[in-house]
């Protein structure tokens, strides 16, 4: 099968997910890079962070013109996470491959998890899931920057990450944090690929090109996909799949 086909059919299962489910989809995306499309574990850190923010940044607009992203919460909440994901993506091309491998499937596997651990719940457009709360400026710091930490050194987006902070730390409903999330982790992965320059070079932007649009055009058919299947089961079936690659690439890190 050649290299675009590859590409084009990692990037609309990605988008596919992250329609469905609203976030999490994106840390599928350097596993493929790797084992699919013969990527460096560091070039495809790098190369996912292109494909985060592209993707984040059209489903944001799709949020926002529905009212849902929070810009001023949004932006304070990224702002504490510029710093340690700049130092994260500095960092990222001097981590071993085997330790980037072992660590990137360790933050998969407990991504993994804890969306198996997770109850349905009601959707929230009557009732919000929590109510609004003080900020807490000590903790969404620290949330803020583990955040953008976790999106520098690995490339991942962190909607897995991003939702429940959002939701536990500022209180806010599932639907708002789905769209603030999305601010966050654009402007989180602008700021890494900021310090990656070094290892852009030798990217092969005909293999990303095309995996990016995948991923946006698969993330409208995720949105019908949701109308039809329990977001629960998608969410369970995904959850399976992220632990099935999370342990093969643990495996692999050690061998």
């Amino acid at each position: 099968m050649s290299t675009l086909i590859l590409a084009l059919a990692a990037g609309a299962v990605i988008g596919l997910a992250l329609g469905a489910l609203g976030g999490g989809g994106s840390v599928l995306a350097v596993p493929a890079l790797i084992y699919l499309l013969g990527f460096t574990p560091v070039a495809a850190t790098t190369a996912s962070l292109v494909i985060v923010a592209v993707t984040s940044a059209t489903a944001m607009s799709a949020h926002a013109r529905d009212g849902n992203v929070r810009w001023r919460t949004g932006l304070l909440f990224a702002a504490a996470g510029i710093g340690p994901a700049m130092l994260g993506g500095a960092l990222a091309g001097r981590v071993p491959a085997a330790v980037l491998t072992a660590a990137f499937a360790m933050v998969a596997g407990a991504a993994a998890l804890r969306m198996l651990r997770s109850r349905p719940r009601a959707a929230d457009t009557v009732v919000p899931v929590r109510p609004v709360r003080p900020v807490r400026p000590v903790r969404v710091a620290a949330a803020g920057g583990g955040l953008g930490a976790v999106t520098g050194v690995l490339g991942v987006g962190g909607g897995f990450l991003a939702v429940p902070a959002l939701v536990n730390v500022l209180g806010m409903r599932m639907r708002n944090a789905v769209g603030t999330s999305l601010l966050v982790i654009t402007v989180n992965s602008l700021a890494a690929l900021a310090m990656r320059t070094g290892t852009a070079d030798g990217l092969d932007w005909a293999v990303i090109g095309p995996f990016a649009g995948a991923a946006i055009l698969g993330a409208w058919d995720g949105k019908r996909l949701a109308t039809k299947i329990s977001g629960h089961t998608l969410q369970r079936v995904f959850a399976l799949v992220l632990l099935a690659v999370a342990a093969f690439m643990l495996i692999d890190a050690a061998a």
